[in-house]
């Protein structure tokens, strides 16, 4: 127990220096940020995702506010058995596009968004003694320009992560808003 203690509070550093290093969008406006994105790429070093990436297709983002400030995010993945929908509620951790869901030990910061067309979202995952970062470049179209994928791709090593975990997803008609979802 008292090795234990001191290896989870330098992990716990550890992910909070990973994240304080991470920039967040400059004067971000959740009300712009909320809707409907498609998530056109993403990279990670989860390892239940690099075993997915090669079949995974793009899904849908639906993102809201409640009253009180939280982030809501509603995503649908489409799968080989059907459609997948995953609800996630952030608290506001006091900066503007920044957020945490202190159960599922999750950190959601905005790197950047114009709300219009694009967004990049940075999220750190604490599991145990292994720390998941993830990068999302979502789209409100779900076609993504070459200097967007560029731009998207030159983020990747910044945040630990290598070219190998990335994925362009390819198009789905798959799971579109209200359609044939089964609750995760």
């Amino acid at each position: 127990m008292t090795v234990v203690l001191p290896c989870l509070v330098l992990a716990l550093l550890c992910l909070l220096r990973a994240g304080a290093e991470v920039p967040v969008q400059p004067d971000f406006t959740a009300e712009k940020f909320a809707g409907m994105w498609h998530v056109a790429a993403a990279a990670s070093n989860c390892s239940v995702f690099l075993k997915m990436k090669d079949g995974m297709k793009s899904s849908i983002a639906t993102i809201s506010f409640t009253p009180a400030g939280e982030l809501s995010m509603k995503l649908v993945w489409p799968l080989v058995d059907g459609c997948q929908k995953f609800e996630l509620l952030f608290q506001q951790s006091g900066q503007s596009g920044h957020y945490v869901a202190a159960q599922e030990r999750k950190d959601l910061r905005v790197m950047e968004t114009d709300y219009s067309h694009y967004a990049i979202v940075h999220e750190l995952q604490q599991k145990g003694q292994e720390t998941n970062t993830g990068l999302q470049l979502l789209m409100r179209e779900q076609d993504a320009s070459p200097q967007l994928l560029q731009k998207f791709k030159e983020l990747i090593p910044t945040v630990g992560l290598t070219k190998d975990m990335l994925v362009i997803l390819p198009k789905s008609g798959e799971c579109q808003e209200g359609g044939g979802w089964h609750a995760q």
